[in-house]
Order: structure tokens, then C-alpha cells, then sequence
């Protein structure tokens, strides 16, 4: 049995987030991006990106960008990476080849790794073979017994090889991890996994252990699937005669059925959240709670308060469900939050969208001080309160119904001149006023309000009446309520 207790692989820590450039940034990622930042942060470390590009099949245009885009959005600055640079660049592999050949061929000329020969053909037929008979699918080492003369002969001829792993038989190998405690697996229920593929790319079993240990990385930190893939890593450190770092694999994602988290269930693409309109304080916060908690019920965390809580050791075992309206809840409260410069900034490109101009940022703040507590989103103060920008050209009719009565016309009439006399437009002047014109016209306040309300606005609900005058001022009022007299 083979004993692999981590050592310490340098003395600050670095830690890396190394995504395939296979589309956006999801969740998942995401996470473990934060977890890598928020350890490297807290230890005073290095925090890097490296992009994991070797399957050439599977790479789409524009990814890269979207990738870094996403990152930055969330606040997630690498210290080292494929455009800022750093010591132990590059940082993408397919610029890394040399490194993974020099890796494989140590391997092949220490018995550890073996050339294969074995067409996709053989391979598959031999798969249904075993499946057939109730075996485990793995590779039947055909071509482990071949001898030096009969593989160099089939590579001078050309004949297409890729390169394996020689697990070793009848052992158990042990890895020790944070999040998971002593995890033991036995070597009979791993394959011979292919190292380097016939095209001269490294698979992504070769190339993280070789980057990792290049690069100095101390601590890995990636999702709970790559834990039955450890093993093989931790084979290839000591065949390499490398110090192992340090794993962590985070619990899985799950949606509110407990399978794993998948586009069916919810937008997994961080793009998808930021066009939704959620903040990156908000989706932070939230993905944080994905495996991780603070010990006690604290919810609200900015990303500096996380570095100082994050700990690794705190991060569960079991799968974490990702529920959805949690996440409006957290993008609610950072609404009510962030300063109001912050969400003015936020909401002047959706005004530009409609081309709505001409209210400067004062009027747009006390605006959103009007919706801070109604809405989740910036978006919807345009969706909901288009009418603090533009005068109402039609009625919402169920309110038209319940609340404009025929005498409201000739109510709202009467008390235009009061609102034009006002000393003061502001919330405590027109309650008064509105209070002192229901009495002396023998009626309730709310037969005033309402009628007001929707002449004000068009609907029939919203931000508080006083308030939203306040706000529009004295002479759009007075316009929106003549209007509304004539209309309706």
C-alpha cells in the first residue's frame, strides 16, 4: 500500500483556476474560482488563471475573452495568467508541449507509462466484449507485452500510438483531503489511462499534474468529479518524483431535484446572471454558501468580509442545492445595499436602451431610493416605474375600473389648484394638503389617492404616493393629472 499524505510544495500559497475554453464561465466554475481566491487572499498567496486548451476538438471561439470578462465582473483578480502574465507562464497549454513530452517520455523510460498501438475498433469491440460478460470496461494491456524491437518498429512505421499509465496492480492508494478526510481506492478498478493521445496533446490527466507542479501550485481545489480521476494524479507525482500539493474537492452542485445542476434546471452560465441583471456582489455571495458556511447564521458577506471568514475546512461534503429564489433574495439585498452612485450607474444604460435621457443623476438616485425596498432588480425600476421617466399615455384598466369613479374627474379638478399653491412640493406638504381637501370636500383620504395615483402614474400601485410626487415634482404632476381628467 502506497502512502500519499500531501506535502507542502512551497512555502506561500498558489492556487490555480484552470478552465477548459469550451464555452462561458459557469457557476461551478465560478465557485472554485472564488474558493482559489479567497484562499490566496487569506494566506497572502498567489491566485493564477490558466487555461486548460489541449482538446482542440472541443474549443469555442470567443471563450477565453468571456471567460476573463466573467471573472473580472466578478471581482476575481489573478495575480499571474494568459494576459497579464506572470513567472511561470505560459499559461495555456498548448503553448506547454514540451513540458508534457519530457513528463511522458520520463514515464515510458521508467516502466511506468507504455506505448498503445490499439486501433478505436480494437477498443470498442473489446469494451462490448466486456460489457457483454459483466466486467468492468478498461484496457486489456495488449500492448504492455510488446517488446522494445516490435514498438519501435511500429513508430518508424507511423503506425498511430498514443501513451498510457501503467497503474500498478493490487494496491490501495490513499489520498488525503480537506474537504473529504482519508479517501482510499483500489488501483483494480482504475484503467490504464491514456496519457498523451496519438495527435501529441497530452490528456488532461498528464497535463494538470505536470502544470501544477511547474507552476508551484500548493493547493487543489476543483469539483467533487475529478476525485475518482485523483488517484492516477497522485500515481504520477510519485513516478515523477514530485511532492504531492494539497486537494480539495467541493461537493457538487444540485438542482432542487438533487441531480446535478444542468441547463434544465437553471441558466448555469455566469453571462446568463449578469444579463439577468444580477449584481456580482449578489452571485459572489451566493455561490460562496455553495458548500461553504461561516459557523453561524450570517448571511451577508462583501468579498473582503469572505476572505476573512473562508476556510477551506469549512467547505461540506454533501451536494449543494442551488436554489434560485435564494439567489433574488441575496441580489434583493444587496439592492437595498450598494450606495446609490453605484446603482445610478447601473441604471443609465437601460434608460440609454430606450432612450430615455435628460434626468440627471440626482433625480435618478431619488428614484431608486423609491424602489429600493420593491424591486430585485435595476431593470425593473424601468419595467415597473417607466412612468417616473415618461408621462403615462395609457391606464391600467382594472385600476381605471376600481378606482376612477365618475366624480373623480371633477375631484381631482378641484384640487389642482391647491397643489399648484403650495408653498412647498415636498412629501409632508402634500399630505397635509390631500388631508385638508378630502375634509373640506366631505370624502375619504382614499377617495382622493387613488384617482390621484393613477393620474400620477398610470397604474394602480407602487412606491408611496407623497413620495413619488415628491419626486416627479409639482409641474409634471399637475400636467399628468390634467391630462388624466381629459382621458379618462
Amino acid at each position: 500500500m502506497a502512502n500519499t499524505s500531501p506535502n507542502p510544495v512551497a512555502s506561500a500559497i498558489r492556487v490555480r483556476f484552470a478552465p477548459s475554453p469550451t464555452g462561458p464561465l459557469h457557476v461551478g466554475g465560478l465557485r472554485t474560482a472564488l474558493y482559489d481566491f479567497l484562499l490566496a487572499r487569506r494566506r497572502g498567496g498567489t491566485f493564477i488563471l490558466r487555461i486548460e486548451d489541449t482538446d482542440r476538438s472541443r474549443y469555442v471561439p470567443g471563450s477565453i475573452e468571456t471567460l476573463i470578462e466573467s471573472l473580472r465582473w466578478a471581482g476575481l483578480q489573478y495575480e499571474e495568467g494568459p494576459d497579464v502574465g506572470g513567472p511561470y507562464g505560459p499559461y495555456f497549454q498548448s503553448e506547454r508541449l514540451p513540458l508534457y513530452r519530457a513528463a511522458a517520455d520520463q514515464l515510458v523510460a521508467s516502466g511506468h507509462a507504455y506505448p498503445c498501438f490499439c486501433t478505436a475498433e480494437r477498443l470498442t469491440a473489446m469494451r462490448e466484449e466486456q460489457t457483454r460478460k459483466g466486467l468492468t470496461a478498461r484496457y486489456d494491456r495488449a500492448c504492455l507485452a510488446l517488446s522494445k524491437v516490435e514498438i519501435s518498429t511500429r513508430i518508424a512505421s507511423g503506425a498511430p500510438s498514443v501513451i498510457r499509465l501503467r497503474i500498478p496492480d493490487n494496491e490501495t492508494i490513499r489520498i488525503s483531503d480537506i474537504v473529504r478526510g482519508e479517501v482510499e481506492i483500489a488501483s483494480e478498478i482504475l484503467d490504464d489511462q491514456v496519457l498523451v493521445k496519438s495527435d501529441g496533446f497530452p490528456t488532461y490527466h498528464l497535463a494538470v499534474v505536470v502544470d501544477d507542479h511547474e507552476m508551484g501550485i500548493t493547493h487543489v481545489v476543483r469539483g467533487e468529479e475529478w476525485l475518482s480521476s485523483t488517484p492516477k494524479h497522485v500515481l504520477l507525482y510519485r513516478y515523477l518524483g514530485w511532492a504531492l500539493p494539497y486537494f480539495a474537492h467541493l461537493p457538487l452542485i444540485l438542482g432542487a431535484d438533487r441531480s446535478k445542476l444542468s441547463k434544465r434546471q437553471a441558466d448555469v452560465a455566469v453571462t446568463d446572471y449578469r444579463n439577468q441583471g444580477y449584481f456580482p456582489e449578489a452571485l459572489i455571495n451566493f455561490v460562496a454558501f455553495l458548500g461553504w458556511n461561516p459557523g453561524d447564521d450570517r448571511e451577508i458577506f462583501s468579498l473582503e468580509e469572505l476572505t476573512r471568514e473562508f476556510s477551506l475546512e469549512r467547505v461540506n461534503k454533501s451536494g449543494a442545492i442551488f436554489n434560485l429564489e435564494k439567489l433574488r433574495w441575496f441580489n434583493q439585498q444587496y439592492m437595498q445595499r450598494l450606495p446609490a452612485e453605484r446603482l445610478v450607474g447601473e441604471l443609465k444604460p437601460l434608460l440609454e436602451e430606450r432612450r430615455i435621457r435628460g434626468f440627471d443623476d440626482a433625480y435618478l438616485a431619488r428614484v431608486i431610493d423609491q424602489w429600493r425596498e420593491r424591486a430585485t432588480f435595476v431593470r425593473e425600476i424601468v419595467e415597473r416605474g417607466g412612468w417616473f421617466f415618461t408621462d403615462p399615455v395609457e391606464y391600467e384598466e382594472a385600476s381605471v375600473k376600481k378606482r376612477w369613479t365618475p366624480t373623480s374627474g371633477a375631484l381631482l379638478a378641484r384640487l389642482v389648484p391647491r397643489l399648484e399653491s403650495l408653498p412647498a412640493f415636498d412629501e409632508a406638504s402634500l399630505d397635509a394638503a390631500i388631508a385638508a381637501f378630502a375634509d373640506a370636500e366631505g370624502i375619504a383620504k382614499s377617495d382622493v389617492i387613488h384617482p390621484l395615483r393613477l393620474a400620477c402614474t398610470g397604474v394602480g400601485g407602487g412606491p408611496g404616493l407623497y413620495e413619488l410626487m415628491s419626486v416627479l415634482g409639482r409641474e409634471t404632476c399637475v400636467r399628468r393629472i390634467r391630462r388624466a381628467i381629459e382621458a379618462l
